[in-house]
């Protein structure tokens, strides 16, 4: 299977967006710490599927796995959502966790 790049994850978002552009908030950096909220309340599902079926179950193929990723690419969609409220290019993204990389690379 190939990489899943950025671009491809946003320019699926703006579909989405442009798709229910007239039920949906929108995108504009107003509506960015909206976006966050709902990122966060995946995560929480996410923790959910964690807590409830315990470790092993949910990264087990027999198991919840199917569900954790469900709801971590749930949370990829917000993350997106974000990323294009407030204009963040997949360049922009790159260049930042790469220096902070090397940042925690040389931490401990």
């Amino acid at each position: 299977m190939e990489d899943f790049s950025i671009n491809e994850m946003l320019d699926m978002q703006r579909a989405l967006q442009e798709k229910y552009k007239n039920q949906w908030e929108g995108i504009s950096p107003e509506v960015g710490k909206n976006k966050l909220l709902w990122m966060i309340g995946e995560v929480g599902e996410v923790i959910d599927v964690v807590k409830k079926n315990g470790d092993r179950a949910a990264c087990a193929a027999d198991g919840e796995r199917a569900h954790l990723v469900e709801e971590l690419a749930d949370v990829l969609m917000h993350y997106n959502d974000v990323l294009l409220c407030y204009e963040i290019t997949a360049e922009e993204l790159k260049k930042a966790y790469t220096e902070k990389f090397h940042k925690n690379m040389k931490r401990w």
